[in-house]
């Protein structure tokens, strides 16, 4: 990304111009190591008016590009370690990374990032340039450990806390698919029963001209209206799901989701700690590549992926701000456990705060595994129960007049 900056030198005298950087605390730091005192940074934005660089344009594109998934994005961290660690020059390695990668959207990032590096950029640099293959967590990492002397580490780092976040998901969508499938056929066996199954004992019933049970009352309107209509029914199902997922994109509705999310019972303390151990573990790996604290849980806030855990890890850095220690604001958040309080404040007192976050993050880890585990389990008598309910309105709405008519008829 590129900035213009106004900055003064030693001499007080004003100086103007324009660099590369990551954002603009990268920025500053650049201006400053040349001497120079920032006045303001500015990023600079394309003044292209053409469809294709508007933000529609750039959305449409997008949405066509193949993606760069996280099992990708874990072999690429893995390669660049064993490559940095083996001494390979970092262009050769990107351009050897290039010509073997199978996903044409990395191909040709790489093959961007190894133009710029050969301009004379530095690796942090040219991956910002490319924010929708590379996140935010990883550039910081790469950045510092450019600028510390331990660029293998910094990839080490990564590809470890990028496989247990691939793990971490892995499980949470393997514990959710069988209540998903469920609800699915339940939505789907409601249609068809309504439309298809019912109206056949309707038209049965009303040859006999008898009075029908509550139940039977109760599905054949329901079958009526759904006959009648279906198309209207389709279209506000999937105006509903349209609706709801434009209401998300916005800032308050993905505050307000995703803070509903966690009060989900059952479901919502899982995906809590989930994200509790994701924070942590993130944090852990921050601190250890030695990224300043504040920059940190910028970096995390967005890592954790919930917009209102960010809004709180938001709120934890404006306290370390003010001048608060870490586990003063980690107290205030409200987000953790009295045990996990004490281990951030006896991180904080010996200066291991990485070591203890990452005993925390295995914690939630474990938690979370258990709660998976067990998951199915909970949920199973709750769609047991569910079905059992429709099956019991549909025994009692159909096979009760069946019986009664059966036995006038034996009657007779």
């Amino acid at each position: 990304m590129q900035f213009r900056y106004r900055a003064r030198d030693k001499a007080g005298q004003l100086q103007q111009g324009s660099l590369d950087a990551s954002d603009e605390r990268n920025a500053a730091d650049v201006l400053m190591r040349r001497g120079l005192v920032p006045l303001s940074i500015n990023s600079v934005k394309s003044q292209s008016f053409s469809f294709l660089n508007s933000g529609f344009g750039e959305s449409l594109k997008s949405a066509f590009q193949q993606k760069v998934s996280l099992d990708e994005l874990i072999i690429f961290c893995r390669q660049m370690y064993s490559l940095t660690q083996a001494g390979i020059p970092m262009l050769r390695a990107i351009e050897g990374l290039a010509d073997t990668t199978q996903n044409k959207r990395l191909r040709k990032t790489l093959q961007d990032v190894h133009e710029q590096l050969e301009r004379g950029r530095n690796l942090s640099s040219a991956m910002s340039h490319h924010r929708g293959v590379f996140p935010r967590l990883v550039i910081a990492i790469v950045h510092v450990g450019e600028n510390t002397g331990q660029l293998e580490e910094s990839f080490q780092q990564l590809s470890v806390y990028l496989e247990k976040e691939q793990d971490t998901r892995k499980r949470i969508k393997a514990a959710t698919r069988y209540p998903s499938f469920v609800l699915i056929a339940l939505v789907i066996a409601m249609f068809v029963l309504n439309i298809f199954v019912i109206p056949t004992f309707a038209s049965m019933f009303s040859r006999f001209n008898v009075e029908l049970p509550w139940a039977t009352r109760a599905l054949l309107g329901s079958s009526e209206f759904f006959v009648a209509y279906w198309h209207v029914l389709l279209l506000a199902m999937v105006g509903t799901f349209f609706g709801i997922r434009y209401y998300i994109a916005t800032d308050d509705g993905r505050l307000k989701w995703d803070s509903l999310k966690l009060k989900i019972p059952i479901i919502g303390s899982i995906l809590m700690r989930s994200m509790l151990g994701r924070f942590a573990r993130s944090f852990s790996v921050m601190i250890g590549a030695g990224v300043p604290l504040t920059q940190a849980l910028s970096l995390v806030a967005e890592a954790v992926d919930n917009a209102w855990m960010e809004k709180r890890i938001i709120e934890m850095r404006r306290g370390i701000e003010r001048g608060e220690n870490l586990s003063r604001v980690a107290r205030q958040s409200g987000l953790f456990t009295p045990l996990i309080l004490q281990m951030i404040s006896v991180g904080e007192e010996t200066g291991r705060v990485d070591v203890l976050l990452l005993e925390v993050a295995e914690y939630y880890e474990r938690e979370t595994d258990y709660d998976l585990k067990t998951l199915t389990a909970r949920i199973e008598p709750l769609m047991i129960a569910v079905v059992a309910v429709m099956v019991l309105i549909l025994a009692l709405g159909i096979f009760t007049p069946m019986w009664d008519m059966m036995s006038a008829y034996q009657g007779r």
